[in-house]
């Protein structure tokens, strides 16, 4: 594995899919915890004004908090450490481990950055590991807007728009996805089957932990700590 090349690659398009990254044994356990976690239909986690302006259907779970230590072994994968050292450079701090589950038949997530994008050393990775198949029977496909990294701000404009350059992934069971905390990234709307993730989230050395308080969205700036508005886009239109 190069690792250079592969942080260049990154740092060119604000992501990066790696399939057959993590081996099944792995994934086949993390997602049996998943799955044990949520049960049947679950109930969302976000406040209503957030799930409605959002079009944000997603309920996060941290299992490394909750002691299951499963998950620390995607986490200490040593290829992970050295791609993620190599592209964010020495000193790099790991946030937590989120895995995000969506029930069938919701919207999945809406355009947005994952942080503010003004200042352009100030933000996140995702390190997405992936237990099952995401494909057109499952829906809830990630879709990307390559270089958007470096664009600053998502343009305002309705939550499920579609943009020109836009890039559809469709991760397998195994797949690492990394991506960029400014690119501009979204998730389509839930199908007839459940939907999962696991997010080792991460940021480079000197980058506070509470970097990812505030969402971008093209309608909103949400800050998840006092689940609140804390700018309306849609009154710059």
């Amino acid at each position: 594995m190069n690792y250079v090349n592969l942080a260049k690659e990154f740092w060119d398009k604000g992501y990066l899919q790696l399939e057959n990254f993590f081996d099944d044994a792995l994934t086949d356990q993390c997602h049996k915890h998943i799955l044990e976690h949520y049960g049947c239909h679950p109930e969302f986690f976000h406040e209503e004004e957030f799930l409605q302006k959002a079009a944000t259907e997603v309920i996060p779970w941290f299992p490394q908090q909750e002691g299951v230590p499963t998950f620390d072994e995607g986490e200490n994968d040593p290829r992970l450490k050295l791609l993620t050292e190599a592209i964010l450079g020495e000193g790099w701090n790991s946030l937590y481990c989120m895995s995000m589950y969506s029930n069938p038949h919701t919207k999945g997530q809406a355009w947005h950055q994952d942080c503010e994008p003004e200042d352009a050393t100030q933000f996140n990775m995702n390190r997405l590991m992936y237990t099952h198949d995401i494909n057109t029977k499952t829906g809830g496909e990630v879709i990307v807007v390559p270089g958007s990294h470096k664009r600053g701000l998502i343009t305002v404009g309705v939550v499920d728009e579609d943009f020109d350059d836009q890039v559809v992934f469709k991760p397998k069971q195994g797949t690492l996805l990394l991506l960029h905390g400014h690119i501009w990234h979204r998730v389509l709307p839930v199908n007839e089957h459940y939907r999962v993730s696991t997010n080792y989230r991460c940021v480079p050395k000197g980058v506070p932990a509470n970097v990812t308080d505030i969402c971008v969205y093209g309608n909103m700036r949400y800050r998840f700590e006092t689940s609140s508005v804390v700018e309306d886009r849609t009154l710059n239109l």
